[in-house]
């Protein structure tokens, strides 16, 4: 069983700036077709001060932590039997290329379900720009088979 007494742990934040190139490749290949994600002067043209981030883009995002398995290490989680459960956002504001955005990862609850044979691990992340103000939060679900 996973030890409930992490419910509640933090991890260290860390930062992560948006690169204009790495938008443009998330926009080509998830087949956004609205030239804003791609073209500067089209988002400009629509009232944005510069290339903005797509939402499930924070997910990639927030692989890039310094240790991205730190989570499931701290759990003694057996990547060979992960589930990824769930993914949600839920957007404040905004983010653009150039912003600087700072990643806060949270082990919201750890529960499990028939009889233990899957645990589940839910983690929050918040999501802040470089003049502090919320981005976004970010909520995943981690299932793990036992037996």
């Amino acid at each position: 069983m996973i030890d409930r007494q992490y419910i509640g742990h933090a991890m260290a934040p860390f930062e992560v700036e948006v690169e204009k190139g790495r938008l443009r490749f998330f926009a080509k290949a998830t087949g956004q077709t609205d030239p804003v994600y791609a073209d500067e002067a089209a988002a400009q043209a629509a009232g944005h001060p510069g290339l903005p981030v797509p939402p499930t883009f924070l997910f990639c995002l927030e692989m890039e932590a310094p240790d991205p398995a730190a989570i499931r290490n701290l759990l003694g989680l057996d990547y060979s039997r992960l589930l990824h459960g769930e993914q949600g956002f839920s957007f404040h504001r905004m983010a653009y290329a150039g912003d600087r955005l700072r990643f806060e990862q949270r082990i919201e609850d750890i529960y499990d379900k028939k009889g233990g044979a899957l645990e589940f691990v839910v983690r929050k992340t918040r999501v802040s720009n470089q003049r502090g103000e919320h981005v976004a939060d970010l909520r995943s679900v981690t299932v793990m088979r036992n037996g």
